[in-house]
């Protein structure tokens, strides 16, 4: 890897090692050496610029979760000559809140979560970053109703005029990277799928998805089947049926000695106009950040003409950052 240390065997386990680093190892000093000073992160909740930021809010999650690990599951990643490396980087992670923090106070319980994250590296330096937790997920297993969550949020930052925005597209900040990833087939093929579900095709569920696909998904799902496939995104699609979506990144692989895999990052933008996962439609405009992996296998459905299918989906978006907008907008 041109510019990077000889202590790295390659990209992903330099991804991983640092995560270790940072995190688990308290190395938080460290983001010195690995983010660059004006770093752009975006997750659903906000948009942060520069590492002092970065480092602040990570000081600030090991101290309300201090036994947290950040497990591995996957890196996908591409490598663009004009700029740098990609990772979509999808984590395990699991804490206990045993200290007061922007949680609240400690409630003694235990979470599990997955989290995806694309970072922008070149040189040994992480320059540009997505991230999206499965905060509906954490809250939950906190005791918390992820609506109910959202409005404590908007009360405590001094009610709908004065709390802090989730992040929509006008916020954003070029951060430098501005490749699309690769055009490796495998990353087609997944965004064709999505491309159809967003479509309202959801027959395409029972051809490109084996029918014992595994899924992981926003809110803490953890399940088995098409008809998991179908009640998530079926959900989030009819809360928003005006919404356009769009994919700003794909990357597809096949090596590392796992099966054939890709990595989506999309939004949705409409308004909140239909019953589906989010309740009663209020009208509010809404901007859905998502983030989705897929895994193939060599099992094919009777009526696909396809030689393999999905057996494996991590789908996150953030239901609290969505739940803040409608709730800022409606009042209610």
């Amino acid at each position: 890897m041109k510019g990077f240390s000889n202590r790295w065997k390659d990209f992903p386990d330099y991804i991983i090692a640092i995560t270790r680093e940072i995190w688990e190892q308290r190395g938080v000093g460290t983001l010195n050496d690995y983010y660059s000073d004006d770093i752009v992160v975006r997750s659903p909740m906000g948009i942060q610029r520069g590492n002092v930021a970065v480092m602040a809010a990570t000081m600030a999650t090991i101290n309300e979760f201090p036994d947290r690990e950040l497990l591995a599951d996957d890196v996908i990643w591409s490598d663009d000559p004009e700029f740098g490396l990609l990772s979509s980087h999808r984590l395990n992670t699991h804490a206990t809140h045993t200290r007061d923090g922007q949680f609240g106070p400690a409630t003694g319980r235990a979470w599990n979560a997955r989290v995806i994250a694309d970072c922008a590296a070149k040189d040994g330096v992480i320059y540009d970053e997505w991230l999206i937790r499965d905060y509906g997920g954490i809250v939950r297993q906190l005791g918390f109703d992820p609506s109910a969550y959202a409005a404590a949020l908007i009360d405590a930052e001094g009610g709908p005029k004065t709390a802090s925005r989730p992040f929509t597209p006008d916020q954003d900040i070029d951060g430098g990277y501005n490749s699309r990833g690769n055009d490796n087939a495998w990353g087609q093929r997944y965004a064709d799928t999505l491309q159809q579900i967003m479509s309202l095709d959801f027959h395409v569920i029972a051809k490109d998805y084996d029918r014992a696909v595994g899924c992981h998904y926003a809110g803490g799902i953890s399940a088995y089947s098409h008809d998991t496939v179908t009640k998530f995104w079926l959900g989030l699609r009819s809360s928003f049926p005006d919404a356009k979506f769009k994919i700003h990144h794909q990357i597809g692989m096949d090596s590392d000695m796992l099966p054939p895999r890709a990595s989506i990052r999309w939004s949705l933008d409409g308004t909140h106009s239909g019953w589906g996962s989010f309740g009663k439609p209020t009208g509010a405009n809404v901007h859905v950040m998502g983030m989705c992996h897929a895994e193939y296998g060599p099992f094919v459905n009777k009526d696909g003409p396809q030689d393999a299918s999905i057996r494996r989906e991590c789908a996150l978006y953030d239901e609290v950052a969505i739940w803040k907008q409608i709730l800022m907008q409606s009042g209610q």
